[in-house]
C-alpha cells in the first residue's frame, strides 16, 4: 500500500553519477557506471573540427536521446505506431570572454536557445503528433533540467575524501 501522506524528503529517488577526469588540454574523460569512458573536449574553434564531442554537443545529445525515448514511450501508451523518428537539435551559443578577444556586451555564457525539429512517420494526425511531442517535452527529465531550476552544488572536495 502506498502511503499518500509521505513527505517528499522521505520519498526514495534514483541518482546518477559521472566522474570527470581531466586528460590533458581541454579534453576530459567521463566515467559513467562500467561503460567505456566518454571523451569530451572544450573547443576554441568551430566544433565541427573537433575529433570528439564538445560539452554543448553532449548536452544536445542527452536532450535528444531523452526526448526521443519519451516520445516513443508516450506513443506506445497512446497506441500510436511510430515507424521513424529523428530529432534534429541545434542551439545558439553565447561564448565566454575566455574564448573571445573582446566583449561587446557582457552576457552570461551558455546557450541562448535550443531548437528541436521532430521528424516522424507515425499513424496519427499532425495535431495528435504535436500533442504527443508537447506532452513528451513536459515529461522529459533532461528537458526539465534545462528549463527548470535545479540545485547546483559545487564544492572543493576534502583531501581526505576518497575518490571514486
Amino acid at each position: 500500500m502506498i502511503e499518500t501522506n509521505t513527505p517528499v524528503s522521505r520519498v526514495a529517488h534514483a541518482g546518477v553519477q559521472c566522474r570527470t577526469v581531466a586528460s590533458g588540454g581541454s579534453t576530459n574523460l567521463n566515467y559513467v557506471r562500467d561503460l567505456a569512458p566518454i571523451q569530451v573536449e572544450e573547443r576554441l574553434g568551430p566544433p565541427d573540427k573537433a575529433p570528439v564531442a564538445t560539452p554543448f554537443e553532449t548536452l544536445l545529445a542527452a536532450l535528444g536521446s531523452c526526448l526521443a525515448s519519451r516520445i516513443q514511450a508516450n506513443a506506445t501508451l497512446g497506441n500510436i505506431l511510430v515507424r521513424e523518428l529523428e530529432l534534429v537539435l541545434d542551439a545558439d551559443i553565447v561564448t565566454s570572454s575566455m574564448w573571445r578577444a573582446a566583449i561587446d556586451v557582457p552576457r552570461i555564457p551558455g546557450l541562448d536557445a535550443i531548437r528541436i525539429k521532430v521528424h516522424m512517420d507515425a499513424d496519427a494526425s499532425a495535431s495528435e503528433l504535436k500533442t504527443l511531442i508537447a506532452n513528451s517535452l513536459m515529461l522529459s527529465p533532461v528537458a526539465n533540467v534545462l528549463h527548470g531550476p535545479v540545485d547546483l552544488d559545487v564544492a572543493l572536495a576534502d583531501p581526505a575524501e576518497p575518490q571514486a
